[in-house]
C-alpha cells in the first residue's frame, strides 16, 4: 500500500490484465461489470399496518462482465474467436450455448506489484461486437465481449 503523508493513496484503475484459463490477454483495455453480487429483496407487509419490512432473499445475481479488447492480429484475437466459435457458430447446425464455460481472474497491479484479484468461474460469451468502421477516422479497431458468468470473488493477495 502506497502512503502519501498520513493517508493511503488509492489504487489507480490503470495497470490490470485479465487472464483466461492461466492465459493472460494483454490486448484487454477495459473491464467493467465488476459487481461482487446482488441479493434480492423480499418485501414483506406487516399485517394490519402500513409498514413493510425488507429482507434479503436467497439468490445471489452477478451483472455481466463487459471485455473490451484491442483488435490486432495477435493470438488474443485468435482465442476469444475460438472461444466464441465453440459457443456459438451459425454454420453449424446446433449451439453449444452456455456450456462453454472458462474461468478467470482480473490481476490488478499498482506500481508493478499484484494488490488484489477479481476470480470470476464458468463464464461464457453472451455477446460480441465491434467499433464502427469509418474512413479517415484515427481510433483502434475493438471488441466488446459480453460475458455471463457464476460468481466474481475479491482476492488480496497474500503477504
Amino acid at each position: 500500500m502506497a502512503t502519501t503523508g498520513h493517508f493511503y493513496e488509492g489504487y489507480r484503475a490503470t495497470e490490470f490484465v485479465l487472464q483466461i484459463e492461466g492465459i493472460e490477454s494483454p490486448s484487454v483495455s477495459k473491464v467493467s461489470g465488476l459487481s461482487e453480487g446482488e441479493l434480492d429483496t423480499i418485501e414483506q407487509p406487516d399485517g394490519g399496518s402500513l409498514h413493510v419490512h425488507k429482507i434479503s432473499g436467497s439468490k445471489v445475481k452477478f451483472e455481466p462482465l463487459t471485455i473490451e479488447r484491442r483488435v490486432d492480429g495477435s493470438d488474443d484475437d485468435k482465442r476469444f474467436l475460438e472461444w466464441m466459435h465453440a459457443t456459438w457458430k451459425l454454420s453449424d447446425d446446433r449451439l453449444t450455448g452456455s456450456s462453454v464455460r472458462k474461468n478467470g481472474l482480473i490481476i490488478k497491479r499498482h506500481l508493478g506489484k499484484e494488490v488484489l484479484k477479481f476470480a470470476f468461474y464458468q463464464a461464457w460469451i453472451k455477446s460480441s461486437k465491434f467499433t464502427d468502421l469509418e474512413a479517415g477516422s484515427s481510433s483502434l479497431l475493438t471488441q466488446t465481449l459480453v460475458l455471463e458468468h457464476e460468481g466474481l470473488e475479491r482476492i488480496f493477495p497474500t503477504a
